[in-house]
């Protein structure tokens, strides 16, 4: 069984020497053969030159490539998987969070015919606010989605050569790998893995990045949001009919008065809160389908290193797919 790993990696220059001395330690030691694709997603330090300076001591194991400009973690991850050639595929950041340690978890749990193995990080070392964060954004995605993933945001993961062929034919403009592979795995589990602090860098997921990537995760895979607004907006219409109708008897009855204008612009301020929120849920679909029709590429791939790095480059339109 030949092993890839295939590792997005962003301005990680304070852990790439480590992280690369231990994880070739961890797959030399497995007596497999394997490869380690490492994608270079725009760093903006001396990540690549480590990466290209490793790619000449191990040009046996290590190919690196180097994309034109920052795409982000699931694209890089992507270019990885477009030359992977191993019979099951892992995939770990470079920031040692995800100890390299862990991969034969992943690898002894394959071998009992799963085909995709998530990891489940135990005894997180994140800040309490990041934690608190994972929890939500974990339960809410998994009740939107339908999907069985304890933990979306671990990165550390294995995935049958089959499942990555089928994720390369998919042409979407922005996807999710984890929710992704698990809609053509046809018996995923999961395993509990370690976690370490972060010793050097910063992460690049900001709290934006973060409410983005759930955004993406949440329209690219269900369409609960959408119904739910919908629903919504028709029980507030339901309720303004008969709010209304109220209005009209007791103006019969009692007769015109001034009384509860207050009470009128709290109702009046909450339906314009909850149309614009559900107006932005449909902008976020409507943008998705803007992405997919502009047809522009997923990533760009600038220069290749190391394993295979002399062969005929490819076309630029199928490199960039």
């Amino acid at each position: 069984m030949k092993i890839s790993v295939v590792v997005p990696v962003f301005n990680e220059e304070a852990n790439l020497e480590e992280f690369l001395r231990r994880v070739t330690a961890v797959l030399d030691a497995s007596g497999r053969p394997y490869e380690i694709i490492l994608v270079d997603d725009g760093s903006r330090d001396r990540s690549l030159d480590i990466l290209k300076a490793w790619a000449v001591r191990r040009p046996d194991v290590l190919r690196v490539l180097e994309l034109s400009r920052n795409f982000g973690q699931h694209p890089a991850i992507l270019a990885g998987f477009r030359d992977v050639t191993g019979d099951v595929v892992v995939t770990l950041d470079a920031d040692l969070q995800n100890p390299p340690e862990e991969i034969p978890k992943l690898l002894a749990k394959f071998e009992q015919g799963y085909d995709v193995v998530g990891g489940v990080r135990q005894q997180r070392r994140d800040s309490v606010a990041r934690r608190l964060a994972s929890v939500i954004v974990n339960r809410v995605t998994a009740s939107i989605t339908r999907m069985k993933l304890t933990d979306f945001g671990c990165m550390l993961r294995a995935y049958s050569r089959d499942v990555v062929e089928e994720i390369n034919r998919c042409d979407e403009a922005s996807t999710f790998i984890p929710a992704l592979a698990q809609t053509f795995a046809r018996k995923p589990t999961e395993v509990e893995v370690a976690h370490a602090p972060r010793t050097g860098g910063e992460s690049a997921y900001s709290f934006y990045r973060l409410l983005r990537l759930n955004f993406d995760l949440m329209t690219g895979f269900s369409s609960v949001p959408i119904q739910v607004f919908g629903m919504l907006g028709t029980a507030v219409a339901l309720g303004g009919i008969g709010f209304g109708i109220f209005l009209f008897v007791r103006r019969l009855i009692v007769g015109a008065e001034v009384e509860g204008v207050f009470t009128l612009f709290a109702i009046l301020f909450t339906l314009l809160g909850i149309a614009m929120a559900g107006l932005g849920i449909v902008g976020e679909y409507v943008g998705r389908i803007y992405e997919q029709v502009r047809g522009r590429p997923r990533f760009s791939v600038r220069r290749t290193y190391g394993l295979r790095a002399e062969a005929s480059p490819r076309p630029a339109e199928v490199e960039s797919k």
